[in-house]
């Protein structure tokens, strides 16, 4: 399994090909592309997602005080330097 404790802390974050993952505390941020190919690749690639997520949801679920909605923040935004 990828080395990530979902809602462990503000700091780590992994790939899986272009797919980012990254760990808050409030919330998981999962975004970009992933291509799942039918080969071995796309075999361990979908075994490291299925990873995650299964221990999102173990999370998640482990947490006795599980509101039923949190609200969010929106991600701080960058201005574009190419503007």
């Amino acid at each position: 399994m990828p080395d990530l404790n979902p809602f462990a802390n503000e700091e780590d974050s992994l790939e899986i090909g272009d797919l980012t993952i990254e760990n808050r505390l409030d919330q998981m941020s999962i975004y970009g592309d992933l291509q799942i190919t039918k080969d071995r690749r796309g075999l361990e690639q979908a075994k490291a997602l299925k990873a995650v997520l299964d221990a999102v949801v173990h999370a998640l679920e482990a947490d006795e005080n599980l509101p039923e909605q949190i609200s969010t923040k929106p991600a701080d935004e960058v201005d574009n330097p190419f503007k």
